[in-house]
């Protein structure tokens, strides 16, 4: 393979790991330590 195509490859892999983790940090179970800024200061 060339060096490009093998960068290419790692970059999108890259790019999935971090789209993924945040996409659970977001939605799974470390979400439930999260809090919601605006129902803390309502009124």
């Amino acid at each position: 393979m060339e060096t490009a195509t093998i960068f290419v490859i790692g970059l999108a892999v890259l790019v999935l790991a971090v789209t993924g983790y945040s996409i659970y940090m977001s939605f799974g179970a470390p979400s439930a330590e999260l809090s919601d800024p605006f129902e803390d200061h309502e009124d």
